[in-house]
């Protein structure tokens, strides 16, 4: 049965249940923090052939361009599906060719920017086309993709720690997206996000990170 709407606020020491029905989650999330610089985050693990992932993306980047937090994907390719493994080699791919793309051609980092697109037309995406489309997003931005993009299984490596990460942290559904800050992380969000839940979370770990007037934070 799938899971709903699931939301916990957790203390890196003690838990604390904010919404009737969360759970701890099982696995170990102590790796699960923003990135250098940010006080608070959203961390997804997605599939993207996932469509409830397709689903969550325009929520997740309203709640990042609404808060001006960073978003981080995590891999979790869904052994189920059958092109997802390789779109997200792709996007590793074109995580390192934004120094390659003409000035102009585009306005978010080229990874981001795929993942998206993919999302935005995952309904027309198989594994028998997924190459073809791949050369489109590339010609689209001036680029040619190689024949082999992973020759030595470098990126494949990449989507595989995410899926190994995401494994010790106990997911099993995707998208399971976490609100994590510096000192405090939200149980998962598991496959339907709420809105209002979603943004919640949020308000409470920024303005736990936020020092009163006159405080220093320690």
């Amino acid at each position: 049965m799938m899971l709903r709407s699931l939301a916990l606020l957790a203390l890196l020491i003690t838990p604390v249940l904010l919404f009737a029905g969360a759970v701890k989650p099982t696995g170990d999330t102590s790796a699960l923090r923003p990135p250098r610089g940010a006080q608070v985050a959203i961390l997804t693990f997605e599939d993207l052939q996932c469509p409830d992932c397709a689903d969550a993306e325009p929520l997740l980047e309203e709640a990042c361009a609404k808060y001006n937090i960073p978003l981080v994907r995590f891999d979790f390719s869904l052994p189920m599906h059958n092109w997802s493994f390789e779109a997200h080699v792709l996007a590793r791919y074109f995580d390192t060719q934004d120094a390659a793309v003409k000035d102009g051609a585009k306005k978010l980092p080229l990874g981001e920017e795929f993942r998206r697109w993919v999302f935005a037309n995952q309904s027309s995406i198989n594994k028998q086309n997924l190459r073809g489309m791949a050369e489109r997003f590339a010609d689209q931005h001036g680029l040619e993709l190689p024949e082999k993009i992973d020759p030595r299984g470098e990126l494949a490596k990449l989507v595989q720690a995410d899926f190994v990460l995401g494994q010790k942290a106990g997911i099993i559904h995707t998208p399971t997206v976490f609100v994590v800050s510096t000192s405090q992380r939200g149980a998962p969000f598991i496959e339907t996000l709420d809105r209002d839940k979603l943004f919640s979370m949020i308000e409470q770990l920024k303005a736990a990170e936020t020092p009163a007037k006159g405080e220093t934070k320690r």
